[in-house]
């Protein structure tokens, strides 16, 4: 499924009428501008560590905020529950925010939508792909970093995507939408070996779909990089410290700072 479409009211499940009566109430003669931006968003996660999944969370969240400005006064409003009444209510007080109850008689409002623009085609929005698809992809994670070196004794990793979408309405006419599609894949290794336990981290992600990871192997890579991290860490060794001598030349050689 491709995010590809134009994001409309009715996704909000509002109509042109109910935004255009609302607009209306806000836009009233002493009132220069006004629009109302409503957003729904879709976040999930799922984390994995020693094999087991340890952590998974879907949140659903969505309102709108409505803004107005009169001269040097502006005024937010703002409705987690998108119906025609709290829409008018959030309008109403933006309004008095902004300007006095008696500013005048409302202004029609114009009403022109745009087409979406496609600023992030993707193959398959994370949001799209099964939670099962999800888990499997963070076990081959794990199998990967394990067999990058048997010192690697446990792994973290995590997989995180939110699907967004929006719409802003103006008094000006203009009706936009986007559609902002956003994930990150993050892998942590720990490496054991002596009694030296050492971390490596690595990860990537977002304005892409869940095909970026799998099909096009970029999970493989962060699995073995945050592995070589960790690796290479256990053969580090300790900056040297104490007292040590600075030289400072003439004129203005600045400052040492120290934390």
């Amino acid at each position: 499924m491709s995010t590809s479409h134009v994001v409309k009211l009715d996704d909000f499940g509002l109509s042109d009428r109910e935004v255009r009566s609302a607009l209306e109430k806000v836009n009233v003669r002493d009132v220069d501008y006004a629009d109302l931006y409503f957003e729904s968003r879709v976040s999930e996660s799922v984390s994995m560590e020693e094999g087991i999944v340890k952590r998974a969370v879907k949140s659903v969240s969505q309102g709108v905020g409505v803004r107005a400005t009169a001269g040097e006064k502006t005024g937010f409003a703002y409705s987690d529950e998108l119906t025609k009444r709290d829409l008018e209510i959030a309008a109403d007080a933006a309004r008095y925010i902004a300007n006095s109850p008696q500013g005048g008689a409302p202004v029609p409002a114009r009403h022109q939508e745009r087409p979406s623009r496609d600023l992030y085609p993707v193959d398959a929005s994370a949001a799209d792909v099964a939670t099962s698809e999800r888990v499997e992809l963070l076990n081959l994670i794990d199998a990967e970093a394990r067999r990058y070196d048997p010192r690697i004794k446990n792994v973290m990793a995590s997989f995180n995507h939110e699907f967004k979408r929006i719409v802003v309405a103006t008094t000006e006419g203009l009706v936009m939408g986007d559609v902002q599609p956003l994930s990150r894949l993050q892998v942590t290794c720990i490496a054991e070996e002596g009694g030296n336990r050492q971390i490596g981290t690595f990860g990537g992600g977002g304005r892409v779909g869940f095909v970026f990871y799998r099909e096009q192997g970029h999970y493989l890579h962060y699995a073995r990089e945050a592995a070589r991290q960790a690796i290479l860490n256990l053969s580090a060794v300790e900056a040297p410290a104490g007292v040590m001598p600075v030289v400072l030349a003439g004129g203005w050689p600045g400052i040492l700072l120290h934390e």
